[in-house]
This record gives C-alpha cells, structure tokens and sequence, in this order.
C-alpha cells in the first residue's frame, strides 16, 4: 500500500487481513506476464496473498447452508460427529490452514467449539457487536450496518410485531428515521427497501450508523488514468493497481457456469452502498433474493458488479450470477477507490461514460 495515500486512519473499519494483502512486491507488468503464462495462482501463493483470511482474528461463525458437517478431523472424508443447521452460529476456537482443500485455492478449515472441524468455505465469519441507539440521524437518511450475526427486521417497530425478511452480519441498509415506541420503551431504526418499495424497523441494537468518514474516497490524489482492476477468472483474483503499483489482492467468486462473468474492459460507472439483489420475476431458475447487499461497483448495465457477500465464505470457487463477489471489507475498499465517487447522502449514481478501469480475463 502507500503508506502516505491510504492510512488506517482513512479506512477506520477495514480488518487486518485486508492491508496484509495491498502490498505485495509484484508490479502490473509482472502480474499480466503471469496471467498471460497461466502461473498467476502459483505466483500469489509463493507471496502469501493467496489466502490470509486464516490470519484475521475469527471468534464467530454462522453456517450459510443447512447440514454443514462437523468432522473430528480437517478432511471430507474424517468422520462426522454431527451436523449444523443454517444460520446455526458457533465459536470458532481455531483455523487449520492445510487441511483438505474445498476448492482449488481454499484449505482453511475452522476448529468449531474445541470439538471438530468444518470448512470454512460453508462458515460466514460474523461478530456479536451490540450498539448503542444513535439519534443523530442525517436529514435524507443515512447507511447503517448490521454488527450481530443476524436479526430478523418487523413491519412494525414492535418486538411481537410480524417478522419480515432476515438481516445478515455486515449487510448495509438505507435507515430513513429513529423510532422510539413508548409503550415497549424500544428504539428501531426504520430502514426503506427500494425494491420491495416497503420500509421495515430494525432493533438498534444491530446495527450502527456509518459515520461520513468511512464513505470517504481513498487515494483521491491519484489520477483515475492510473487506477486499473485486474480480474483473473481462471485464479479467481482482483488485483488493483495505481499505475504500476499493487495495491490490493483479494481471491473471489466469480459466476458460475451458465451465468459467466463477463470478459472484456469496462468501467465502474454506477455505485451504491446498499442494494437488494433479486431475480425474482424473470422466470429463471435458482432464484436468489439478497437485501443489503454491501459496497456495489457496477461495470455493466444488466447489473454485473464487485460487492460484498455475507451468503458465503467459499472465494476462489465460482459461484455467483454474474457478479465478482468479494468479502465486504474488500468490496468496501473497492467501492470507496474506484470513481464516481458515491456521496454518503446518495444511496445510488449513475454516472455513464466515468469510472475505473476494470479488465476481466
């Protein structure tokens, strides 16, 4: 990274793992030589960039799918001492970084409890931050973000109230007003779903408020002409560069068979902060519905982007509709370095013709 552009004091939210992935010694020339001989993956493996997600402090986890197995050892075929359920969330005693692989880049496995293993790729790291309410609202709303593993949002602020959608650990959502109800003495934060056209109340004590400063635009001094993304589909890779300059490497999840990400040069031309992903409507088959999804750079019009992913743990396996999924501290990164640049009253802009740079192999 460079040191005097992009600060910790800059990035208040990022984890550690992230800046121990912006700078490893290796320039664009050298990193489009190596996709272009097919030795990427070896080459980032060789500087320790493939996989520090091990490296980062995880406590918690949340298990992303129904019948997540615990095994007594780091392999598909130890044996099974029992299975979890979806959304099952458990203390993440260890990691064992050369168990079996999941996937071609993937062989982190988490110690569960103390008692066995299950592989990462099927646990969502999460942390159980519970906040103080925040009445200091912004006239036109403001972007918060869930802190606690899930909660379920209500159609009215009321604890009996009917249940809507669940809410995800670091999840971003639109809040438009504080609801204090006096007769339970709680406090919700009214959130609008711009594509259900609904609004919803979330307990604030899941969520916090995203103060300005970590909306802000990181390396703004330098040049969009020099900020480049590079993404190797085959290594599963985004790197981004600024001139000749590596400045972050994050392995991701690119789509999946029969919805390919794209190849070719585009731009990051329309952004926001928090967006529901559905496909719901169109007829198609394996519908997702994702609210909230976190920190999106688009660089087509039919919606492929970089964003944060809290469904999934499982980078460097292609699994997505089209997008480049991302952990959210990364996308978040991206979001803030890439232009337009989104103003934290805007939840969405569409700026045809302005953006970084973004080459797809």
């Amino acid at each position: 990274m460079y040191k005097k552009k992009v600060t910790t004091e800059q990035i208040p939210a990022f984890s550690s793992y992230t800046y121990q992935m912006l700078n490893p010694q290796l320039t664009r020339r050298d990193f489009l030589k190596l996709v272009g001989a097919g030795s990427l993956a070896f080459a980032l493996k060789d500087l320790k960039v493939s996989r520090a997600l091990a490296e980062n402090s995880i406590t918690q986890g949340c298990m992303t799918i129904s019948g997540v197995p615990l095994y007594d050892a780091p392999s598909f075929s130890a044996n099974k001492i029992h299975h979890f359920g979806k959304d099952n969330v458990v203390e993440v005693t260890g990691v064992e970084e050369n168990g079996e692989f999941g996937n071609d880049f993937n062989s982190a496995w988490y110690q569960i409890n103390g008692e066995g293993f299950s592989y990462s790729g099927w646990v969502f790291p999460v942390e159980t931050n519970y906040q103080k309410p925040n009445f200091n609202l912004f006239e036109k709303g403001q972007l918060g973000e869930i802190t606690i593993p899930f909660v379920d949002v209500k159609l009215d602020p009321y604890v009996y109230a009917k249940r809507g959608y669940r809410l995800y650990y670091q999840s971003t959502h639109w809040v438009k007003r504080v609801v204090v109800t006096r007769e339970e003495k709680s406090i919700w934060y009214q959130i609008y779903d711009s594509q259900l056209r609904k609004y919803f109340y979330v307990p604030s004590h899941a969520m916090r408020l995203v103060p300005n400063e970590e909306l802000t635009p990181l390396s703004p001094e330098v040049p969009d002409s020099e900020k480049r993304i590079v993404v190797d589909l085959a290594a599963q890779m985004v790197t981004a560069f600024e001139g000749e300059k590596l400045v972050f490497s994050q392995r991701c999840s690119s789509g999946a068979a029969g919805t390919e990400t794209p190849t070719g040069e585009f731009i990051t031309y329309h952004k926001g902060p928090s967006v529901h992903m559905t496909n719901q409507g169109d007829a198609l088959e394996n519908i997702y519905n994702l609210p909230g999804v976190p920190w999106c750079a688009f660089f087509t019009g039919i919606g492929n982007a970089f964003h944060g992913t809290y469904w999934h743990n499982d980078y460097g396996r292609p699994r997505s509709h089209g997008c480049v999924n991302l952990p959210s501290d990364a996308a978040k990164f991206l979001y803030r370095w890439t232009s337009p640049n989104v103003p934290p009253e805007t939840e969405y802009l569409h700026r045809p013709g302005e953006g970084t740079k973004v080459q797809i192999f």
